[in-house]
C-alpha cells in the first residue's frame, strides 16, 4: 500500500488534470454503460479533471456490439414492436447520455455552464439536409431533457444555417467535422448570429454553450499520403528534404491558425457586446486527437495544442497515454509564423489544403453514415437475439 503522500503527489501531478491550469478542458471521446454504472466516470472527474464527454455512432456501435452491458435494455426493447430500429437505438443512447449528464451536472454547475456537457449526434444521414437536421436536433434536445447536453451538428454547407437556428433557440450545439479554417470562421459567424438572435428573444446568454470541433489527425493522415506520393517523383535532395519536413506537421499548423481566427473573432467589438451580457465564447474543440501514425508521439495532438479557452476530446487510449507521459506547455500560440510557413510550404509543394479539407469533410460524413448503418444493424441483431 502506497503512503498517502505518494497518492496525493500523483494526483497533484496528473498531466490531464493540470491541463485546466492552461485553460484547456479535457473531455472524453467515448461513452459506455459501465462508465456510468461502476463509478468510473465519477473517478475520472475527480482524479483526471474530466470536464465533459462526446459520443458518435461508431462509439455506440462498439459499446453495444462488443459487450453484454446492454443486454437488459436490448431484452426489454425486443418486445417493443411499436419501435423501429432507429427508435430502439435512441432509447439505448439517450439512457447513457442522460446518465452521464447527471453525473457531470456537478461540473456544469461549478464551471458556471462552461463544462460538464455530453454530446449526442443528430443522425449522420441528415448531414446534407437543413430542415431535417433542425427538426431532429430539437427532438433530441427535448427528449434528453438535460441542460448540460450538446447536440452534434456537422459543419456542412447545409448544417451551417441549422446551427444558427438552433443556437437562437437556446439549444447547445457541438459543431462537428470541421477541417478548414475558412469553414471554422463560417461556423463562428453562425454561432454569433445565433447568440444575437437568442438575445433579441430575451434568452439566457449565460447558459448558451457551444463548441466547434476541429478535426486534427485525419489531416495528417491524408496529407502525409499525398507527400509520400510526391516523394516518389521528387527532383533532387532539396525537394525531397522540403517534402519530408512537412510530414506530421500540417494538422497542428492548421489547428494553430484556426485558433488565431478564434482569437480575432471573439476579441472583436461585435462579440464583446454579447460577452458584456454574459455570453460564452464558442470554444474550439480539438477532435480526432489520437495519433494514427505509430512513428509519431502518441500524445502529439494533445501536447502541441494546449491553450486557453479550448477543449481536447480524447479517446481512452490517448487519455491513458497523456496521464502517463504527457508534457505540459502553452503550445497553441507558440511560433505562429512557423505554422503559417508550413501551410505556405505545403501549397508550394503543390498540395491544396482546400482540396484536402473538402475531401475529408465528404469522407467524414460518409464514415459517420456508414457507422450509423452498422450501429443500427448491431441493434437489430441484438434485439432479435433477445426476443
Amino acid at each position: 500500500m502506497q503512503p498517502t503522500g505518494v497518492l496525493e503527489h500523483a494526483k497533484a501531478t496528473n498531466p490531464l488534470k493540470a491541463l485546466l491550469d492552461y485553460g484547456q478542458s479535457m473531455w472524453l471521446d467515448y461513452i459506455r454503460r459501465d462508465l456510468i454504472t461502476t463509478g468510473k466516470l465519477r473517478s475520472m472527474i475527480e482524479d483526471d479533471g474530466l470536464r465533459g464527454m462526446t459520443s458518435n455512432p461508431s462509439i455506440f456501435e462498439k459499446a453495444i456490439a462488443e459487450s453484454s452491458l446492454y443486454d437488459d435494455i436490448l431484452k426489454s426493447l425486443a418486445s417493443r414492436h411499436d419501435l423501429d430500429t432507429t427508435a430502439r437505438y435512441e432509447q439505448i443512447a439517450i439512457r447513457d447520455i442522460q446518465g452521464a449528464a447527471d453525473i457531470l451536472r456537478s461540473v456544469y454547475d461549478s464551471s458556471k455552464y462552461r463544462d460538464g456537457y455530453v454530446s449526442l449526434e443528430v443522425s449522420p444521414l441528415l448531414a446534407n439536409k437543413t430542415k431535417e437536421t433542425v427538426d431532429e436536433a430539437r427532438r433530441l434536445w427535448k427528449t434528453v431533457a438535460r441542460e448540460n447536453v450538446m447536440i452534434k451538428v456537422p459543419g456542412t454547407p447545409e448544417g451551417l444555417p441549422a446551427i444558427r437556428q438552433l443556437i437562437g433557440e437556446g439549444i447547445n450545439i457541438n459543431v462537428t467535422l470541421l477541417f478548414a479554417q475558412e469553414v471554422y470562421e463560417q461556423v463562428a459567424e453562425q454561432y454569433i448570429s445565433g447568440v444575437e438572435d437568442l438575445a433579441r428573444r430575451g434568452g439566457n446568454l449565460k447558459k448558451m454553450a457551444g463548441v466547434a470541433s476541429f478535426f486534427i489527425s485525419r489531416i495528417d493522415t491524408m496529407v502525409d499520403g499525398l507527400i509520400q506520393q510526391k516523394l516518389k517523383s521528387a527532383h533532387g535532395a532539396q525537394e525531397e528534404s522540403q517534402l519530408k519536413s512537412l510530414l506530421g506537421k500540417v494538422a497542428i499548423a492548421n489547428g494553430k491558425l484556426a485558433y488565431q481566427r478564434y482569437l480575432g473573432i471573439f476579441n472583436a467589438p461585435r462579440w464583446q457586446s454579447l460577452a458584456a451580457q454574459g455570453a460564452q465564447t464558442q470554444r474550439v474543440l480539438w477532435a480526432s486527437t489520437s495519433t494514427k501514425n505509430p512513428a509519431y508521439r502518441d500524445v502529439m495532438y494533445v501536447e502541441e495544442l494546449i491553450g486557453p479557452d479550448t477543449v481536447n476530446t480524447m479517446p481512452p487510449a490517448t487519455v491513458d497515454a497523456f496521464r502517463d507521459h504527457g508534457q505540459l506547455r502553452k503550445t497553441l500560440t507558440e511560433d505562429i509564423p512557423a505554422a503559417q510557413k508550413i501551410m505556405d510550404d505545403l501549397a508550394r509543394a503543390g498540395i491544396s489544403i482546400k482540396e484536402v479539407t473538402d475531401k475529408l469533410t465528404v469522407e467524414g460524413v460518409k464514415l459517420f453514415a456508414d457507422a450509423f448503418h452498422k450501429l443500427l444493424s448491431a441493434v437489430e441483431q441484438s434485439t432479435t437475439k433477445k426476443a
